[in-house]
């Protein structure tokens, strides 16, 4: 799906002075920690990791968190889980914002914290709690994770990407201390394709893209999908929404279309309404990266 190709979409480049200096204290703080819990979203899963993520934690024990699991249908989620069985990781899959998945993340990041505690009663030391470090690009859902985890609300949460922007420890019990962290980005998005699916899902700062190039990016990566996956999506999203068949048109030309049809000509909201329509749920539940290789 080369959607750079059409849209030239090398302006996606983000990265504030807040996010550069995240990332320096969270790679000193990394060295405190015992377990890491790699958040991203659950429609985008390979393009919110972060590709250095790897190279910061070396061999510490790594929960793979993907949030938003309501925003895709079930076979989705079983293709995903899949491709990952093979690349020999177990994907959680959470809802943070209703608690869906949270107690088996807990889990699952106490239990890679029981080795920690073995060594140091081997070494005549007193247990202490799992020392556990929350990861992942803006506005994943870390935030929300974290309350859920702690079950009150101590965290900031909201629908903005780059909201925490300090680095604080929470205790969620005897068992876990969590480090919240900073949303942190790439400082260079080489892969435009991936730059494009993070605006789309709103886990950029919108000030780093073109809302109209992006909607028509939305409209072409749903065209593909249904022709590649049409099992792993809604109907037709975009016809049932807005009874406008985007067959005969590009990404661009549907914007213009849809704008006449519903908007009284007027492309910006047409573009703005589209993103908001999926970032709301509003298309249908839509996973929008297939695993590579993908076959149907």
């Amino acid at each position: 799906m080369a959607l750079t190709q059409n849209y030239k979409l090398n302006l996606i480049q983000w990265y504030p002075g807040h996010i550069a200096k995240a990332e320096k204290a969270l790679k000193e703080h990394l060295k405190l920690v015992d377990v890491v819990l790699e958040v991203r979203d659950a429609r985008i899963p390979l393009a919110t990791h972060h590709p250095q993520i790897n190279e910061w934690i070396g061999s510490k024990p790594r929960v793979l968190v993907l949030n938003r699991v309501d925003m895709l249908l079930p076979q989705a989620r079983q293709t995903w889980i899949e491709w990952f069985k093979q690349q020999g990781e177990v994907p959680y899959f959470t809802n943070a914002q209703q608690g869906q998945g949270v107690a088996a993340v807990s889990k699952a990041a106490q239990a890679a914290g029981v080795v920690i505690n073995e060594r140091r009663k081997n070494r005549g030391m007193l247990p202490r709690p799992v020392r556990a470090v929350v990861i992942g690009f803006p506005n994943v859902g870390k935030s929300a994770l974290i309350n859920r985890l702690l079950g009150r609300r101590v965290v900031e949460s909201a629908a903005r990407p780059g909201v925490t922007r300090q680095l604080r420890w929470v205790r969620i019990s005897d068992q876990i201390e969590l480090l919240d962290s900073p949303g942190v980005i790439p400082s260079r998005l080489e892969n435009q394709g991936n730059g494009v699916k993070l605006a789309i899902c709103d886990d950029i700062g919108d000030a780093s893209y073109d809302t109209q190039l992006v909607s028509a990016a939305l409209v072409d990566l749903l065209k593909d999908l249904e022709a590649t996956a049409p099992h792993l999506l809604p109907k037709q999203p975009l016809y049932a929404r807005y009874t406008l068949d985007p067959a005969p048109f590009t990404g661009e030309a549907y914007l213009q279309a849809l704008a006449e049809h519903r908007y009284k000509g007027d492309v910006e909201r047409t573009a703005r309404q589209l993103l908001t329509d999926f970032r709301k749920g509003l298309l249908g539940e839509i996973v929008l990266e297939l695993p590579p290789d993908y076959e149907p």
